[in-house]
């Protein structure tokens, strides 16, 4: 069996370590706010990150130096991408990113992006992105919720997006896309109704990682086939 580096041990890296057996993995290292150390990692053969968008870049920086494959869950923190993904290639190991890993979601991204294409040349629809999400998330708007902007734009539709985000109580997180017109409304929303769905992913993706190299997101692996 692989040997499964978690790094965070908050909710989401004990929901990991709980499933981990199902995909094969022995949890081997188990690392919150502990320092880094390269012979800690030495027997590890993927390491999945769930922390806080201010470690991701150096703790990649530092696992990427130990040859060690990784697979970051951490939200908000794609502004350091390009440095990430240059920090895996001089190294010469691999990386599964995305910001959101839920097939459901990745799911939902590419139907958003079919919408918009569809409406992008109908200049009477408005269009809206709207989420909320527990409390205690720190990023606002979600990677999630910038992402499904981000395919909007990309298939064509130009006009003005009204973005807005809630943060309240326990909800694991709900994401909504809408068009309006004078005629109707079409409204595209994702429920979340548990972190599990999040976790199953990333341990998708560590499994699929596993002795490659480069930088892939999750969309590719489940949907596509593999492309850097």
């Amino acid at each position: 069996m692989p040997n499964l580096a978690i790094v965070g041990y908050g909710k989401m890296g004990k929901l990991i370590e709980q499933l981990a057996p199902e995909f094969g993995f022995t949890v081997a290292l188990k690392r919150d706010l502990e320092p880094l150390i390269a012979e800690d990692f030495r027997k590890i053969d993927v390491a999945v990150e769930f922390t806080a968008p201010e470690a991701v870049r150096p703790n990649v920086e530092t696992i990427a130096s130990f040859g060690v494959n990784l697979v970051v869950g951490t939200t908000g923190w794609l502004a350091q991408l390009e440095a990430v993904k240059r920090s895996v290639e001089q190294n010469g190991t691999g990386l599964v990113w995305s910001p959101n890993f839920s097939v459901g979601v990745n799911a939902f991204f590419r139907l958003v992006a079919d919408a918009a294409r569809l409406l992008a040349a109908q200049p009477e629809y408005g269009a809206w992105a709207w989420e909320i999400h527990h409390a205690a998330k720190k990023d606002a708007p979600s990677g999630t919720l910038l992402k499904l902007v981000e395919e909007m734009r990309t298939a064509g539709y130009e006009r003005q997006i009204d973005v807005s985000s809630n943060r309240a109580g326990m909800v694991p997180g709900t994401h909504e896309i809408g068009f309006d017109s004078a005629a109707d409304t079409i409204t595209l929303r994702h429920i979340a109704r548990s972190r599990e769905s999040f976790a199953r992913g990333a341990l998708h993706a560590a499994q699929w990682i596993v002795g490659k190299k480069g930088c892939y997101q999750f969309s590719d692996i489940i949907f596509s086939g593999a492309r850097a």
